[in-house]
């Protein structure tokens, strides 16, 4: 990295405060009180983020009558679920290729499950008045790589032959470039359907909102310390009160289970992403980004990026943190050394936008699983539901987890509940030190496919034949 580079790199970050753009918004919601006695109710959820706000409200509409309550530990949305992309998703799995080599012959199930997932939170979003910043733009996945061109091509022949490939226009280079312009495009994959964008912070207080118009009882502020079966039911306790429930849905995701036996199949790992000041109109027509897709490219270290309401580019991805132990701090949400690599990237993809500064950069956790895709479960007889590891994709497939949990917990057989996909659980984390050695040996490991023509090694062979490993 030449010295000059690294100075205007510096310089673009100079003013950028350490926080998540999303959260600063003026209209965050002021926080519901917290738990300070004993309650009770039908259905407890834990967790305020997607997954406990979308099992609250699906719980609600299914039963009108059904008295839901939901603890959230901080405030919702400050976790995950106010931090990443707002890439709003249909995939379930992961994307088609993770789906198609651990699911195959429910491919075609899945697909048409997420895709009505997608449109359902569309509704959602329009019969309840959410002010989300939804946009059902597409996703642009991008080759800026020699040798992902013809991954790519490999990818929209699987789509073809398994009948997939309806709304998806495979793009070359000039292609690719007329609907966003860098010299980095090599070709691009177009998902016109499959993909919209949100305000992820603004998702989860709509979801907030509707949940309490429904008649949820919210406390914020009331981390869930433990549980245990009591009686017909299930005690949950706070710092302040405690709440004894017909059934409970876990919904804490990265943060450690109220269930032991779940805490192996999970880690956290951070993520990390930059927003600019808001582009000029010069700058916005160096892009020709009028389709406002959002966009990602296909390495394995990979990038995400896409343009915000008022014409701001979040550009993130790239590094994935796990810290030894697989410990979620504060201290961690900031990681210099990430934003400056990322910085210079943004650059490398748009040259045209030199100048540009920084306003925000910031981190959070994913919970990762060893399969990339949500698994599920009960316990304590089936009191209690659970669903964990979207690995990153959760803001569209958590909707559909939450319906598992519900599907789980009121008992009998769904179309869901019947899948592989729900039945099945992924192969769980070695405890430490093989934790970390083996997901620092996959990162390097990955990052070397990444320049060797996507060449995997001997230790990606190897996980690739387990179905354990770190992918994009």
């Amino acid at each position: 990295m030449a010295p000059g580079a690294m100075n205007r790199w510096t310089k673009s970050l100079a003013e950028a405060r350490p926080a998540a753009y999303w959260l600063e918004d003026p209209g965050r919601p002021r926080p519901e009180p917290a738990l300070t006695a004993a309650a009770t109710c039908d259905l407890l959820v834990v967790g305020g983020g997607y997954s406990g706000l979308w099992t609250a409200l699906l719980a609600k509409e299914r039963d009108p009558g059904r008295d839901v309550l939901l603890l959230e530990g901080k405030e919702v949305a400050w976790a995950a679920s106010g931090r990443n992309g707002g890439f709003c998703a249909a995939s379930l799995t992961h994307g088609l290729a993770n789906g198609l080599s651990r699911w195959p012959d429910e491919i075609g199930v899945l697909e048409e499950l997420g895709a009505r997932n997608l449109d359902a939170i569309e509704d959602t979003v329009a019969r309840y008045g959410m002010d989300c910043e939804f946009e059902r733009t597409g996703e642009i996945d991008l080759a800026t790589e020699p040798h992902q061109v013809g991954e790519m091509r490999e990818l929209y022949r699987l789509m073809e032959a398994h009948g997939l490939a309806d709304g998806v226009e495979l793009l070359d280079a000039e292609g690719v470039r007329a609907q966003v312009d860098s010299p980095t495009f090599l070709a691009g994959l177009y998902d016109r359907r499959g993909v919209a964008l949100v305000h992820p912070a603004k998702l989860a207080w709509e979801l907030k909102r509707a949940c309490l118009e429904l008649g949820v009882r919210i406390h914020e502020h009331s981390p869930a310390l433990s549980l245990r079966r009591q009686g017909a039911g299930v005690t949950v306790s706070t710092p302040y009160g405690s709440v004894r429930a017909g059934k409970v849905a876990l919904a804490t995701n990265v943060f450690p289970s109220l269930l032991r036996r779940v805490r192996p199949y999970t880690v956290p790992v951070y993520d990390y992403a930059l927003v600019t000041e808001p582009l000029t109109g010069a700058q916005s027509a160096s892009l020709g980004w009028r389709g406002r897709q959002g966009l990602a490219d296909l390495a394995n270290q990979f990038h995400y990026f896409r343009l915000t309401a008022d014409n701001r580019i979040l550009w993130g991805g790239y590094d994935a943190v796990y810290r030894y132990g697989g410990q979620v701090r504060a201290e961690y949400d900031s990681r210099p050394e990430t934003f400056a690599a990322l910085a210079e990237q943004f650059f490398g993809c748009f040259p045209q936008l030199e100048g540009v500064r920084f306003t925000h950069a910031w981190g959070g956790a994913i919970d990762t699983c060893s399969r990339f895709a949500p698994f599920f479960g009960t316990a304590h007889r089936g009191r209690v539901g659970y669903s964990v590891g979207y690995t990153g994709l959760g803001v569209g497939a958590t909707r559909f987890g939450a319906q598992v949990v519900l599907d789980l917990l009121d008992g009998g057989t769904t179309e869901r509940t019947a899948l592989e996909m729900v039945r099945s659980k992924p192969l769980p984390f070695p405890p430490e030190p093989f934790a970390w050695t083996g997901i620092a040996l996959t990162r390097w490991s990955l990052a070397r496919a990444d320049v060797n023509g996507g060449r995997r090694n001997v230790w990606l062979r190897a996980l690739d034949r387990v179905g354990l490993g770190f992918d994009s």
